[in-house]
């Protein structure tokens, strides 16, 4: 770990070891989206004294490998609000968000792009007065994995004494992606673990968004399955990334909202056709307006399903902790990770002993009593 600096003229030092007498403070931090910023940073001012770190989710990328600024970091509020954070000691981190393949690819490969776009950063951080810079670049190709190695390395000797953190994909376990787990499977991953490790101060595991992709407890149940983040699949997921990244570095990212989806049943299983995301009030005024009391499902988080054209005498609902045989034509399921959800992805974050958990997204729309979990 590299000594770091705070603006406001304060030093503050992270020791480079913790002492064995010493456990490593538990760690709130979140990102505010640029689609939400106003209702965004008026929860986050609002609950400040629950963060260690917050990051304007503002910064994308055009194709050429420059920045673009979604957010208008350089203007109201963030100064005042980077000034306010700085007094209470909490980083302020934005986050620069990435998801074209191919030209992250051409970039990376590039040694002329790659300083350019590694210097746009640079300048970022050190022009705002921001404490470093979150890496969130998704989707990349595996053959990319080499270059974007090499960025994460320039990247963090260019950052000097400011702070690097990486968000990355979950990494569901080769085992599990498969029903059938007698048969080798060998992925092919674009991110490095082991260099993730050494060129990143944190490390933001995006461990929601689960669906259908751990085949092996989608298999395992009966009923419609497309959780957000399932614990038993949270759990997989940071054991296997604790055994190349340190725990004192690690942050368990967790969702604040859910999904709606189109199911039609099959032969065996279902078919979901994705039709939105969502905050849940959304899905909670829905469930009223039908007398719905939604459920706690199989993996710890609230929905219901509902048959948006069904008749007066077709049934519009049910609880689903077993498939319903009464829904044999195609339904809606709502599916969401509330504030009792998210409670067990912090204590699972605690259980593991991790650095912390990271909240996607601060918006004004999450449940609200998730307030009480995190302070």
């Amino acid at each position: 770990m590299k000594i770091k600096f705070l603006t406001m003229g304060v030093l503050i030092f992270a020791p480079l070891f913790v002492s064995a007498a010493m456990s490593a403070p538990f760690e709130i931090s979140g990102w505010i989206p640029y689609w939400r910023s106003a209702t965004g940073t008026a929860e986050f001012l609002t609950h400040i004294d629950s963060f260690k770190e917050i990051n304007p989710f503002g910064y994308t990328v055009k194709n050429d490998g420059t920045l673009n600024d979604e957010m208008k970091l350089s203007e109201a509020p963030w100064p005042e609000l980077t000034a306010l954070a700085h007094l209470k000691q909490i980083r302020v981190i934005p986050t620069v968000m990435w998801s074209n393949a191919s030209a992250m690819d051409r970039v990376f490969r590039s040694t002329a792009l790659r300083a350019a776009h590694i210097q746009q950063i640079v300048n970022a951080v050190y022009l705002n007065g921001f404490d470093g810079i979150d890496i969130d670049y998704e989707a990349k190709a595996s053959e990319t994995m080499p270059y974007f190695s090499l960025f994460l390395k320039e990247l963090y000797k260019a950052m000097g004494k400011k702070w690097v953190m990486c968000t990355i994909e979950a990494r569901t376990p080769p085992d599990s992606l498969r029903p059938d787990s007698s048969v080798p499977y060998i992925p092919a991953y674009a991110n490095d673990y082991a260099v993730i490790n050494q060129n990143c101060d944190r490390v933001r595991i995006m461990a929601y968004d689960q669906a259908s992709v751990d085949r092996k407890l989608t298999t395992s149940v009966t009923g419609p399955y497309v959780p957000v983040a399932d614990p038993k699949w949270v759990e997989k997921v940071l054991t296997l990334a604790e055994k190349s990244i340190s725990k004192k570095k690690l942050m368990l990212g967790v969702a604040t909202y859910g999904y709606e989806f189109r199911v039609t049943p099959l032969s065996s299983g279902y078919d979901y056709k994705h039709l939105w995301a969502f905050n849940p009030r959304y899905a909670t005024e829905l469930a009223a307006s039908m007398g719905i009391t939604p459920n706690r499902n199989i993996a710890g988080e609230l929905s219901f399903i509902y048959r948006p054209d069904a008749t007066s005498t077709e049934p519009t609902a049910s609880v689903i902790a077993t498939a319903d045989s009464t829904l044999s034509q195609s339904f809606n399921i709502v599916w969401w990770s509330d504030a009792e959800a998210i409670r067990s992805k912090v204590e699972l974050a605690k259980k593991h002993g991790i650095r912390g958990v990271s909240v996607f997204k601060i918006d004004g729309g999450a449940d609200p009593n998730i307030w009480q979990v995190l302070k």
